[in-house]
């Protein structure tokens, strides 16, 4: 981030203001001509989706109904740019909402002795202070913004998308000049962003090696990870074949895999093997592909080899997981390599690979499951790029063949999957993506709820997930609660952020089943929500409310509801307790309440949209424009002829901002061309309807 010479060189000299003050005032100034700047965050705007509810309210409260764009920086980015005395230390991130051209002409060049970075229509805007570079493009040592900014840019990979990332060679100057922060005296603490670049470029030295190896052991002696840098020093240890290598190896653990498989070595190989086959999962790519290194160049009989190795040590599922994607990464990372294509076509040729797999006589059952799980939501993906012949991305791939790989595909696919479900330790947003799969429950799915419920292994958000689905469609039983009680209770007790999800925290949902049901176990349920401690669970005790629900607990809602706090599910949990309390759908009660004083509207229309199906109400604490769940009940709502105009207008407006329609890249599954067209064509036929 680069400027000419307005500010010289050397370390920062005193303000009169800080930072945060100086860009506060500057911040303050923006605005105007459909353009909006939100206050400065506090902590309940913690992410984006938080800033663009805010910015909803701020023109709801405003009165402002044309076009507006908008810009904020929401707390974690406050958090990332500036220290506790308001100093500018990191980039700032200012996200935005509306016409990109419109907040850029609104932000301009940025404040005095700072500048804003436009980084395109898709990312955020950059605002980080303005700094100077010598002839050779160099930062003055002593200028700490400077430095920064150089490393940030030396630490930019050639290609982010690559499977194995590379990094533009250093030049001679900008070598020196990273060596001389490594010299003598060492502070190992400050040099750590220096060792990174260097090794990054195999650039270390065994002088400096050795430098660095003795006072990381001196100064990190059992808890060698905390170093920053310990990544970098260790392949420079094993790139240089340093003889204290596999006593460091051994200190660090399964968090040396990662590292080992970049410098294969026998040696290396059977430490990560032993690593993966005591139950470490993320040692296993690095065993598939060290093997590949060494041994096995097929990528299909290595993973074979590793599967069997893992199956007679009884790995845990996830390791086998971890083994369906290695292979699968190693397969289309070949593919690239061979062909030169780029990293949307290696998606296209991952998911071949995966409906491939699936019915792949080689690999083992275990295998040809997990692919066959991949493939579920790609095998039409798969059909409609084969079916682009000369213009598809698939290079070198036969059309016949892929499409026949499909057919088999398909013809197995129940068979594979059924008794099957998704992995629940994955990310929240991985299996919100096919929270939509589970808007109606097979027999199948039913009793793989019910398992995941009862084993003694399945964390929070697992039990989350599971609970939830059979509580909304109202197959949870007394067996379920018996499940958890009092075996589980310890652990559903802790605390567990449900920010992105579609479902509530486990023990919400075991109390609302266990007052639905009256059991015995509800009074003491209830009482550790009236309780004082712990202090986490006071936000989330009136969503309990939904769990044999009556007036007094629909009073209690209400008042919160009205008062404007915080909302983390209070006005689903009201509107679909008055729709329980009343015998009515709940999409008519959320429609009575538009327009209502003290109901916050941008939370309202999140509510209506959530809760178009009762049987899957949507806990997510804002519209997921990325979510099919989203743009199938936006659909809904938008055609439902018992809603009032103002209500189907949400559903529209909804629907005409979800990805579907303006970024369908950005779906979590992603939609094959036909099904972006027919959304398409559908919002065309709502031209004539009024937002």
């Amino acid at each position: 981030m680069n400027s000419p010479d307005t500010t010289p060189p050397g370390p920062r000299t005193p303000r009169r203001s800080s930072d945060l003050a100086t860009i506060t005032a500057w911040w303050r100034d923006l605005g105007g001509d459909g353009f909006l700047v939100l206050p400065p965050p506090r902590r309940s705007r913690y992410t984006q989706s938080d800033g663009h509810g805010d910015a909803a309210e701020l023109l709801e409260a405003r009165g402002l109904t044309g076009p507006t764009s908008f810009a904020y920086w929401h707390w974690q980015s406050h958090a990332h740019a500036f220290d506790r005395s308001g100093a500018l230390t990191g980039e700032l991130l200012v996200h935005w909402g509306g016409d990109h051209t419109t907040v850029a002409a609104g932000l301009g060049e940025g404040p005095t002795g700072f500048r804003v970075v436009d980084a395109g229509p898709r990312s955020a805007f950059v605002l980080d202070r303005a700094t100077h570079r010598d002839e050779a493009g160099l930062p003055d040592p002593l200028d700490p913004d400077g430095v920064r900014q150089f490393l940030k840019a030396l630490d930019e990979p050639l290609d982010r998308s690559a499977s194995s990332l590379r990094y533009r060679p250093l030049a001679p100057a900008e070598a020196e000049w990273l060596h001389d922060r490594l010299r003598e005296p060492l502070d190992l603490a400050a040099t750590a962003r220096f060792v990174v670049p260097l090794e990054r470029r195999d650039a270390l030295t065994p002088e400096e090696t050795e430098r660095l190896l003795r006072a990381w052991r001196l100064e990190h002696e059992g808890r060698l990870a905390e170093w920053g840098a310990w990544r970098g020093l260790f392949h420079a240890l094993l790139r240089q074949g340093h003889e204290e290598t596999w006593e460091i190896a051994a200190a660090l653990g399964p968090q040396a895999s990662a590292i080992l498989r970049q410098v294969p070595s026998e040696r290396a190989l059977s430490t990560v093997r032993k690593l993966a086959l005591s139950g470490d999962p993320g040692s296993v790519g690095a065993w598939l592909a060290m093997h590949r290194s060494l041994h096995e160049p097929d990528a299909v009989r290595a993973a074979v080899a590793v599967a069997a190795e893992l199956a007679a040590s009884e790995a845990p599922e996830t390791s086998r997981i971890r083994l369906h994607d290695a292979l699968i990464g190693a397969v289309t990372a070949d593919w690239r390599e061979a062909t030169g294509a780029d990293h949307r076509a290696g998606r296209s040729y991952a998911a071949l690979a995966a409906v491939r797999f699936a019915t792949d006589e080689r690999l083992p059952d275990a295998l040809r499951v997990l692919a066959a799980t991949a493939a579920r939501d790609q095998a039409d993906l798969v059909r409609e790029e084969a079916l682009r012949g000369g213009d598809s991305v698939l290079v070198g791939v036969d059309t016949d063949e892929a499409l026949a790989a499909v057919d088999r595909y398909e013809a197995a696919r129940d068979r594979l999957l059924s008794g099957t479900g998704p992995d629940l330790t994955a990310y929240e947003g991985a299996l919100g993506d096919l929270w939509h799969r589970y808007r109606t429950l097979t027999d199948a799915d039913v009793s793989w709820l019910r398992e995941q419920v009862t084993a003694p292994d399945t964390g929070l958000q697992g039990l989350g997930f599971c609970l939830e689905l059979l509580l909304a469609h109202g197959l949870a039983t007394e067996a379920d609660v018996e499940a958890l009680l009092p075996r589980r209770l310890k652990d559903l007790t802790k605390t567990y952020r449900t920010t992105y999800t579609e479902w509530r925290h486990p023990v919400v949902t075991l109390t609302c089943l266990a007052l639905d049901l009256d059991h015995p176990a509800a009074g003491k349920l209830v009482a550790w929500w009236n309780g004082p401690r712990p202090v986490w669970k006071n936000e989330l005790r009136l969503l309990t409310h939904l769990g044999a629900p009556d007036e007094a607990k629909a009073a209690e809602l209400w008042q919160f509801v009205t008062s404007r706090a915080h909302d983390v599910g209070q006005l689903m949990t009201w509107v679909l307790v008055r729709a329980r309390l009343d015998g009515e759908h709940p999409l008519f009660v959320a429609d009575r309440l538009l327009g209502t004083p003290g109901i916050s509207e941008h939370v309202l229309r999140r509510v209506l949209i959530g809760v178009a199906d009762p049987e899957q109400p949507l806990w997510h604490y804002a519209v997921d424009p990325r979510s099919r769940s989203w743009w199938q009940r936006a659909v809904e709502v938008a055609e439902h002829p018992g809603l009032s105009p103002e209500a189907r207008a949400v559903g529209l407006r909804t629907a005409r901002e979800h990805c579907l329609i303006r970024h369908p890249d950005q779906v979590k599954p992603a939609p094959t061309e036909a099904e972006h067209a027919e959304a398409v064509a559908w919002m065309d036929r709502q031209t004539d309807r009024p937002l």
